[in-house]
């Protein structure tokens, strides 16, 4: 899996979650649990997780949805 969105954001976390599976990419949000355990949403962010194979796909989607600012970069950049 990849890693597509991290943020602290719960409503965007949502919003991301409705995307894509409205598009059919299955995806894992990461650090949820961490996140209540530490006591803070904003502490420990939450990252989106997507498959290797649908990265791109989830990417494109983000980006049509106007959310590319969003995005981690993608692998191999920095």
């Amino acid at each position: 899996m990849e890693e597509l969105v991290r943020t602290n954001d719960p409503v965007l976390i949502s919003f991301l979650e409705s995307i894509l599976q409205e598009a059919g990419i299955k995806h894992f949000v990461a650090d949820g649990n961490m996140s209540v355990l530490e006591g803070s949403l904003t502490m420990i962010p939450r990252r989106i997780l997507v498959a290797s194979d649908q990265i791109r796909a989830a990417r494109r989607i983000l980006r049509e949805a106007g959310l590319d600012h969003e995005l981690r970069p993608e692998s191999g950049q920095s």
